[in-house]
């Protein structure tokens, strides 16, 4: 590409887990298909899990580059040591660039890691906010920054109204709300993301008008932020950007062939599929119990059981239902999301789970465990109604028989073709999204637009 076509070269600094990466590598695809020179840049245990056409790839350090997070062993230590480390090297980096043809204009930054608008300021750059949740939890958040709500949330203090957003009760408010003191470090990064927001030139987020629009609009004073989602790839909705299948980006080695395979034997919409993506971890107990509904529901499902968590499955379990299930330790989502024979989707209801499963069109059972989830499941169930939330009893654990009130209720009956309709109402709609001329492809291009005129005055064209 020529530098008098170029439209502006932007880094783009996902946080270093599988949630984060690739909505944010995601984005960056979208801003490279519409000319903009897109570098993501990620820490150097990651950097090898990275692959996407057209998309540069650049280390920086957080100063565990042999094991990441996982040799730092404590959340805290390492997020001061990623900001410490990744302020240094995020800024020999853009120095680095600017010493180039295609000097570095913006840097779209992972809200989890606020300064890195302080080093894009540092510079005079632009410096953009990427938020990975859901806008109705950002607002919550928000408000909580402000002083507009005060910790610990109680029962007694719900339903929870805010601006633009439904009525919250108690279960549905995000974990660490309601036990602030549950994981410190945590709710500590979560607030932090709005420390600096006011200096940002561009807040994005990964929903869209027709989803989460009037939420947005109820919380813009003090988070103003454009909607730019779903952040999934092209080839599952508006097939603009040629061969994109996958993120691009996968910390597991996934088993998508075989699994494929098994799922061209079985009935269109037929199958349960199963997983609580790559963070979640269930107890003995809870599985125990997922694996007993999952055998007495009698239908066939394709479970996601990480490495990590396979040890806890009951004994019995993978021979008594070699006939109807089948266990894998990871595989491409969306490919399974899209196949024809999928009929439904249970899941954590981690907001990029939750933006794929509506994006594509299936019914969701939502057994959410911790942060966002809780409050991603009561939009699932209640104000989209593209699925049902399983409920946990008093110890925390989704029964057998929950769950199989739930598979019934999304797999047969009248409820269940009502789910349908919606799921296929909402997938059109983030189809048309991101299509050109769609919401949050406007919102794309006006950036994009924004970054070109900025481009041409730094490169004094």
């Amino acid at each position: 590409m020529e530098d008098k076509q170029m439209k502006g070269h932007v880094l783009v600094l996902p946080y270093p887990s599988q949630g984060h990466i690739n909505p944010l590598l995601q984005f960056a695809k979208r801003l490279a298909s519409k000319g903009v020179k897109a570098t993501l840049t990620t820490t150097h245990y990651t950097l090898n899990s990275i692959s996407a056409a057209h998309i540069g790839v650049e280390p920086i350090s957080d100063g565990f580059d042999e094991g990441g997070f996982s040799q730092a062993g404590n959340v805290d230590f390492y997020l001061k040591s990623f900001r410490d480390h990744g302020s240094r090297t995020l800024a020999e980096l853009i120095q680095k660039f600017s010493n180039s043809a295609t000097p570095v204009n913006c840097v779209v930054y992972d809200s989890f890691l606020p300064w890195a608008l302080d080093v894009a300021k540092q510079h005079g750059i632009y410096g953009a906010a990427f938020f990975t949740n859901s806008a109705t939890v950002c607002s919550i958040f928000a408000h909580i920054h402000h002083g507009l709500l005060t910790l610990p949330l109680t029962p007694e203090t719900t339903p929870l109204l805010l601006p633009g957003l439904p009525p919250l009760y108690f279960p549905d408010l995000p974990s660490f709300l309601r036990f602030p003191d549950s994981y410190p470090a945590y709710l500590a990064m979560k607030l932090s993301q709005y420390s600096n927001l006011n200096q940002a030139d561009w807040v994005f987020s990964n929903t869209f008008e027709e989803l989460e629009g009037k939420e947005a609009r109820g919380v813009s004073e003090i988070w103003p932020a454009k909607l730019i989602g779903p952040m999934v790839p092209s080839a599952y909705l508006d097939e603009r950007i040629k061969g994109d299948r996958g993120y691009g980006s996968s910390l597991w080695k996934p088993l998508s062939e075989e699994c494929i395979e098994w799922l061209e034997t079985k009935p269109s919409n037929s199958v349960v599929y199963v997983s609580f993506g790559s963070m979640v971890s269930l107890s003995e107990e809870q599985i125990a119990e997922l694996a007993w509904g999952l055998k007495e529901s009698n239908m066939y499902f394709l479970w996601v059981v990480r490495d990590s968590e396979q040890q806890k499955l009951p004994k019995w379990f993978l021979d008594s239902v070699q006939e109807k299930g089948k266990v894998v330790t990871w595989c491409n989502q969306l490919e399974m999301l899209a196949h024809r024979t999928v009929g439904c989707f249970v899941t954590h209801c981690g907001w990029n789970s939750t933006l794929e499963g509506l994006s594509l069109g299936v019914p969701m059972i939502g057994v959410p465990k911790w942060t966002d989830q809780l409050t991603d499941a009561k939009f699932v169930e209640e104000i989209w109604e593209i699925g049902v939330r399983a409920k946990e009893d008093e110890v925390g654990v989704v029964r057998k028989d929950e769950l199989l009130r739930c598979l019934k209720e999304v797999m047969e009956g009248d409820k269940s073709k009502e789910i349908k309709r919606n799921a296929n109402k909402w997938r059109d709609s983030a189809m048309k999204t991101i299509t050109e001329g769609g919401s949050s492809d406007k919102c794309i291009d006006e950036f994009v637009q924004h970054l070109m005129a900025s481009y041409q005055n730094l490169n004094g064209l």
